[in-house]
């Protein structure tokens, strides 16, 4: 995990020097188009054009895997009962999730016009950064405590410390989101904690199974 965050870190300033070796920071820092300024300075207008073309592309490209991605949780609780049946329908004759595809793409939509994109972004990754790498990291300790070293089948070098490392840097990520995000953040994962009690309650299980 160390190792990409460097590598992406060095990919990540190599682009910013390219940039700058081309458009003066001046001009680049206030621009919100960099990569089509960038191509512009290079090669002309044409050319920025059609590499604002391949940006938007590789966005939407980008954005329809990770929707056909994450349609997948939903019909995967549904499938184990953990959700909202409906989600579990398979489309007739194509076999893939189309409810569950069609509710996330909806809420996408409505998103993208009550919203900013840029705030959705940072509302999304407080939520991740809880639920996701903060609750991995978490879990990984509970797991390590609870089960002997001889059933892990990976080592860890200077365990806990990249752990607890891992955490500490999410957690300044998290609090550096703001307090809008950070409190958008933990209202959704509110709202999937009641609506799991909720739904656990009605069916007997876990934690009010008998």
């Amino acid at each position: 995990m160390f190792i990409s965050i460097v590598g992406i870190a060095g990919l990540y300033l190599l682009m910013n020097l390219s940039v700058v070796s081309v458009v003066p920071w001046q001009v680049a820092q206030n621009s919100e188009f960099i990569v089509s300024t960038f191509v512009e300075t290079l090669y002309g207008a044409g050319a920025a054009r059609l590499a604002t073309v391949l940006v938007l592309l590789v966005a939407f490209s980008s954005l329809f895997a990770v929707l056909l991605g994450y349609s997948r949780v939903p019909y995967a609780a549904a499938v184990d009962g953990q959700f909202f049946g409906i989600f579990a329908k398979l489309h007739p004759t194509r076999k893939f999730p189309y409810m569950s595809l069609l509710f996330l793409g909806g809420l996408g939509f409505i998103f993208s016009l009550l919203f900013r994109l840029g705030d959705v972004i940072m509302a999304i990754l407080a939520m991740r950064i809880v639920v996701q790498f903060v609750g991995q990291a978490i879990g990984l300790l509970l797991l390590h405590r609870r089960r002997a070293a001889v059933e892990f089948p990976f080592r860890m070098p200077l365990y806990p410390l990249p752990v607890i490392l891992a955490i500490g840097i999410w957690l300044f990520i998290f609090f550096s989101t703001g307090f809008t995000f950070m409190l958008s953040g933990l209202t959704v994962i509110g709202l999937g904690i009641i609506t799991f009690l909720i739904s656990s309650g009605v069916r007997k299980q876990w934690p009010f199974s008998e």
